[in-house]
């Protein structure tokens, strides 16, 4: 096996969107190319997939909570951030930009982001209109000026059933 992912370790920041599910797809495929991909999860994107799902495709354990003291990776987000080549942040609900934004620390995303010097590579997912808010845009100009890089959002189907307006990062 050969190519860019092979060896690489990626941290896969999952926020709590219906778009959990590409997250899934993403860690597989990440998996399969070689990459050491450890998962942290906000306690929003559990409610849509569990912990386990990923730790099945990733073969590694998953940061779901940082306040669980009998889970051995409760702990390990410095360790995570000092060693990671990439973190991407896929889904990222505008809750978590503005947690990113501005510098709060009370998950296992927003935790690691500000511990580590790795490249950031963000995807948001969210409503259109909260897309658009100001108060999102903001934060994501404050991100683009620390640095993060952003994929999309890409327009497309709203679980909402509403469509999306016109916009992107």
């Amino acid at each position: 096996m050969t190519g860019p992912f092979l060896g690489r370790r990626v941290l896969l920041g999952v926020s709590g969107s219906i778009a959990v599910y590409k997250a899934v797809d993403l860690a597989s495929k990440l998996t399969q190319a070689g990459a050491l991909v450890d998962v942290l999860m906000t306690q929003s994107a559990a409610q849509f997939v569990t912990p386990l799902t990923f730790r099945n495709i990733t073969q590694r354990p998953v940061m779901a909570n940082l306040f669980d003291l009998e889970s051995p990776e409760a702990n390990e987000h410095i360790m995570l951030a000092s060693a990671a080549d990439i973190l991407v942040v896929a889904p990222a609900t505008a809750n978590t930009l503005a947690k990113l934004a501005n510098g709060f620390a009370d998950d296992p995303i927003s935790v690691t982001y500000l511990a580590t010097k790795a490249p950031t590579l963000v995807a948001p997912a969210m409503d259109g209109n909260m897309w658009l808010h100001p108060a999102v845009q903001a934060n994501v100009e404050t991100l683009k000026q620390r640095g993060v890089q952003f994929a999309g959002p890409a327009s497309g189907h709203l679980a909402s059933g509403l469509e999306p307006p016109a916009g992107d990062a």
